[in-house]
């Protein structure tokens, strides 16, 4: 199936497994669902199984965004408390339509937990509640890990709620990441279970010696052997060092979950003649994910510049991780996109395209390892084994059985699809849009988003129209009462805003009366203590004390 067949099917509201061999193009083709619909006045909740795939789409771990957390199992009671707590309500209410990237990785378990909260909160029987689905990810890649003392866990496609989703397969077919035919030969052997002598000889002509092409970026299975060649090679390097934090704004926990998700670190050490990656897309500047490069110099700014093995200089911006419910940032991120690449884990490969790399599967451990790790890299030239195990070449015994029948179905769904006339999907695309309760014109999406006209005849946004009234000095209430707007929606534009950088704490800080600022650190602990960023706890704590727009306004304060 192709990219634009899986849109059309996607755009008519079914309920969809997107899947493919990598380099397929699955998150190119999420990525454009996700803009049709936000063009319709549409926001999908957007998630996936892993803080790591949750940052690579700008989403949140599927366990947070439904408010399960590391829970394998919730009482009635668990779900009467979740049903109760507004943030988590109005989210999953809202929500019609729901992405689940890297499916591979979500248990079977944990998929039931999260359909039976959103049929709970959404008072609703149907499959999800009634929303559309979308599970993406290939199930050849990282399968789920129990925890300690946990049974081995069930792939996704055998709950309960994956068949009551009823989904229809779109397998991409098309490979846009590997041109090579002998190498594509190697991939699709093993991940058909067919591994030969053929096989083997293309991958014994790549091996090396550790000391081969030190050029590339290794790949090893553990943390361990990846920290431990990073910072040798650094040490060796007698340049000075420079350091850059990463700054964050948000509640504790997201933030948290950012930096577990995001590949550039929370300390960025670089000197120049590091061996960097780039960690993040931005096609402007002309690096994507897994972009490599050398640090040549440092502006005058001291921000790095990068000479891409292309030899492309780029002059690095600072970019954002950021999780986002709606057009609400709910908490960012900020750093350099880049991280020291002389070594990286196989885990943190995935979603990557490497023109070459020095791989090492003698210790891989889990099923897809080495299937991961090979297919990371574009053509067999640019592959360079330092060895490999017996698991290293193997992918799991049920995913070879199940795969040939999700082949089989995505086939009779593009059949279905090419009989289905394109007046007739378009009325099914409208239908789904509006049922929704998105616009159909998307010009009126843009004049609800930009609703105001600058001196100039450039559209002004809500939040920068709310901005320059704060730039002019008015109070909240005066700030509401000018827009129309109520004081909650104005403060929501506030903390959008603090959240963006365009308000600085110390402008803040002038709405707090002597009193209410003296008594910000003992609702700071109760936040810390109570609620991780939750205001009916702290609301309670204190007997109604503070109101509720007092504590939004001291919680800010406090993420910072």
């Amino acid at each position: 199936m192709t990219q634009e067949q899986a849109l059309k099917i996607l755009k008519t509201g079914a309920n969809v497994f997107l899947t493919g061999e990598p380099g397929s193009g699955k998150t190119y083709t999420i990525n454009q669902y996700i803009k049709y619909l936000q063009s319709h006045g549409i926001y999908p909740a957007i998630t996936a199984s892993t803080g790591i795939a949750a940052t690579h789409i700008g989403g949140m771990t599927v366990h947070s965004w439904s408010g399960i957390g590391i829970n394998k199992k919730l009482s009635k009671e668990d779900l009467e408390s979740l049903a109760s707590k507004a943030k988590l309500t109005k989210r999953i209410k809202n929500a019609s339509v729901l992405i689940i990237d890297e499916i591979s990785m979500l248990d079977a378990q944990t998929l039931n937990l999260v359909e039976t909260v959103c049929r709970k909160i959404k008072n609703n029987s149907k499959p999800w509640g009634g929303m559309q689905v979308v599970f993406v990810g290939d199930f050849f890649q990282l399968p789920p890990v129990a925890r300690a003392g946990e049974p081995k866990p069930l792939f996704a496609f055998c709950a309960d709620s994956w068949d009551r989703a009823s989904s229809t397969v779109c397998y991409l077919t098309q490979q846009y990441r590997q041109n090579d035919q002998i190498f594509l030969s190697v991939l699709s052997s093993i991940r058909h279970g067919k591994v030969n002598n053929e096989t083997q000889q293309h991958l014994n002509s790549r091996k090396t010696t550790a000391q081969a092409k030190d050029a590339y970026t290794k790949l090893f299975s553990h943390n361990i052997d990846v920290d431990r060649i990073n910072e040798e090679k650094l040490k060796q390097l007698s340049n000075a060092e420079f350091k850059f934090q990463m700054e964050s704004k948000g509640p504790k926990t997201l933030v948290n979950q950012l930096k577990r998700g995001c590949l550039s670190p929370e300390l960025l050490r670089l000197k120049v003649g590091a061996k960097i990656i780039f960690t993040k897309n931005n096609f402007e500047k002309g690096f994507v994910n897994g972009t490599l490069g050398q640090i040549i110099d440092f502006d005058e700014d001291k921000a790095p510049i990068v000479k891409t093995s292309d030899g492309k200089k780029i002059y690095v911006p600072l970019m954002d991780w950021s999780i986002n419910d709606g057009l609400r940032t709910l908490a960012r991120i900020t750093q350099y996109p880049l991280r020291l690449a002389w070594a990286i884990t196989v885990h943190k490969s995935q979603g990557m395209t490497l023109d070459g790399a020095i791989v090492d599967l003698s210790q891989a451990f889990e099923f897809g390892q080495g299937y991961v790790a090979l297919s990371r890299v574009r053509a067999l030239a640019g592959l360079f084994l330092l060895g490999w195990n017996t698991k290293a070449l193997e992918v799991h015994p049920d995913i070879l059985a199940k795969d040939a029948s999700f082949r089989n179905s995505s086939h009779s769904s593009a059949k279905s699809l090419s009989l289905l006339e394109g007046e007739k999907l378009a009325k099914q695309a409208n239908a789904f849009i509006t049922s929704c309760g998105g616009k159909l014109d998307i010009t009126k999406v843009a004049q609800r988003k930009n609703e105001n006209i600058g001196s100039r005849g450039e559209r002004i946004s809500t939040y920068e129209t709310t901005l320059n009234l704060w730039k002019e000095g008015l109070t909240l209430q005066r700030i509401a009462q000018t827009r129309g707007l109520s004081l909650g929606t104005i403060l929501s534009h506030l903390e959008e805003l603090f959240m963006r950088g365009e308000i600085q704490t110390e402008e803040l800080l002038k709405l707090f009366s002597g009193e209410l600022r003296d008594s910000l650190p003992e609702i700071h602990l109760a936040f810390t203590e109570l609620a991780d960023g939750k205001l009916t706890p702290v609301f309670q704590k204190f007997n109604g004390k503070y109101s509720y727009n007092q504590l939004r306004l001291a919680r800010l304060l406090w993420q910072n």
